[in-house]
């Protein structure tokens, strides 16, 4: 079987449990075992996903005499930033953040007028190889954890806190496929979405899951009606290509993705986003557009809304992004065929924390 046809991540040891890895039940057990009454759970997780305090030494309604056990036991130290860096006026902001094993991967925060957004990662590098993304022409490191996926949105949060502003949207868009990892990251969200003490409270239409294609895990995720946004990495609307760009295509065509993502759209009510980076002259053809946007309303309908993405210089590739006139004919031709479609706003190239441009290097 190819590499890049095996998901599972390189078996490494995992960080050590955090408060953030456990659910309700999780919680109470842990607390009890550190001979710790059981309403001390609610209490931790209202600091951590309330409060966003992740020191039970500044926790002042925690006696005293337990904090150093309680630290020790359920708030380790997972991630160090390693070095954070501006672009946009300020406005985008790329962490790169390094686990207690030395692993390194990175998180981007963006403010916007009406929304702050945190662009995270699920997994330290990705196994789907994808020529034109920097963070698959890297390979994968190892999966996180929950708790370290948990850990940049509350990161992201307090930033946010500190601004003056409020943490609004998440998307799991960083390094990685999430669904290859999707215990995890299924935890790390309803951590994410659940009400105070259990979770932020972050709305589920405000989340938002990527994936290149994994289609038995896509139905599987919209089994869970969870309803958050799932976006998938299209990138070509012929198999012949996108065998090439998006190499998991020669597990599952786009006729397979394209009925999981119909299931999952009927499943939670939600539209589906279709991610499409514009190459020039590889996939930005008119023939192609048209052919996009037959197969997507027929597969998806009003369902489905095409975010073209112009491609992001990653270094070594010569792949180069479509002209703007070329852009503008793919996205007026997608449209004609019924479908929604618009381009992204694309933030963080300065600072290569654009999409496809994440690589953790230190």
């Amino acid at each position: 079987m190819p590499a890049f046809l095996v998901f599972d991540a390189p078996r490494r040891a995992m960080p050590p449990r955090h408060l953030a890895d456990l659910d309700e039940a999780g919680r109470t057990a842990a607390v009890t075992e550190l001979g710790l009454p059981a309403f001390r759970a609610k209490q931790l997780a209202n600091h951590y996903f309330a409060r966003l305090v992740a020191d039970p030494h500044q926790m002042t309604d925690l006696p005293a005499a337990a904090r150093d056990r309680v630290a020790e036991a359920l708030f380790p130290r997972l991630l160090e930033p390693v070095r954070e860096v501006e672009c946009d006026a300020g406005e985008t902001r790329k962490v790169l953040w390094r686990a207690v094993d030395g692993t390194t991967f990175e998180s981007v925060l963006m403010r916007y007028p009406q929304r702050n957004t945190v662009c995270i990662s699920s997994q330290a590098g990705c196994g789907m190889a994808c020529p034109f993304c920097a963070t698959g022409q890297g390979g994968l490191t190892r999966n996180l954890s929950t708790a370290e996926i948990v850990e940049q949105v509350r990161a992201a949060a307090v930033t946010m806190r500190d601004l003056g502003g409020r943490l609004s949207n998440i998307v799991f868009m960083g390094m990685g496929e999430p669904l290859a990892n999707y215990q995890r990251v299924l935890a790390a969200v309803r951590r994410i979405t659940a009400a105070p003490p259990n979770g932020f409270g972050i709305s589920t239409r405000s989340v938002t899951v990527s994936t290149v294609g994994l289609a038995p895990a896509i139905r599987r995720l919209a089994d869970e009606r969870l309803g958050v946004t799932l976006a998938v990495s299209l990138h070509a609307p012929d198999d012949e290509l996108r065998d090439t760009l998006v190499p998991v295509n020669n597990r599952w065509k786009i006729s397979e993705v394209l009925d999981a993502a119909r299931y999952y759209a009927d499943a939670t009510g939600r539209r589906v986003s279709i991610e499409y980076a514009l190459i020039r002259d590889v996939n930005d053809q008119p023939w192609r557009a048209d052919l996009l946007g037959r197969k997507l309303h027929g597969a998806l309908g009003p369902l489905a809304h095409v975010n073209v993405i112009p491609l992001n210089p990653t270094p070594g590739s010569e792949w180069d992004a479509s002209p703007k006139a070329v852009e503008r004919e793919f996205v007026r031709r997608v449209r004609a065929r019924g479908v929604s479609c618009t381009v992204r706003d694309t933030r963080g190239r300065e600072i290569a924390a654009a999409c496809g441009q994440l690589a953790a290097q230190a």
